[in-house]
């Protein structure tokens, strides 16, 4: 089940609370606005792996890339996973298929790990946060993962 933390994901990451924090993205490399903008900013690695990858492909949904970050005598993943493919519009952005495809990727490539996450496609992708976190929590089954509701420190 999905524990919930109040608080900063990205300052938590820097002082080693997760081994992985994950974040949606669009297809279009531009990490601009939202959490991506601020892990763009803090964590240029992730940016540089976002942008090794194709620019508005559409087959990068349900994908990721990842980057390792060392800080402080701890080291971390970020997963940029690929839950939009556009970063405008009207309606629905994220795409739940994608968001699922992620997740089940996730738990089989860092299995019993600490996982973070914001509200992912829940913001400025206009997803319903009640249909994402069940797709988080059957994907993730069995693993530590905790929602950050973000607070200003």
């Amino acid at each position: 089940m999905m524990n919930i933390l109040k608080g900063d994901l990205i300052q938590f990451a820097r002082t080693g609370r997760f081994d992985v924090i994950v974040h949606g993205c669009n297809c279009f490399c531009s990490m601009g606005a939202g959490i991506a903008k601020q892990i763009r900013d803090n964590f240029p690695e992730a940016y540089q792996a976002d942008l090794e990858t194709q620019m508005g492909d559409k087959e990068k949904l349900g994908t990721f890339s990842q980057a390792r970050i060392e800080n402080n005598g701890s080291s971390f993943t970020i997963v940029n996973g690929y839950t939009q493919y556009d970063f405008s519009g009207h309606g629905t952005l994220v795409d739940y298929n994608a968001v699922q495809k992620i997740f089940a990727r996730i738990k089989n490539n860092f299995k019993n790990q600490k996982i973070g996450y914001p509200k992912i496609g829940a913001g400025l992708a206009k997803g319903d946060w009640n249909v994402i976190s069940c797709i988080i929590n059957k994907e993730l089954q069995g693993e530590n993962h905790t929602l950050v509701d973000y607070v200003k420190p």
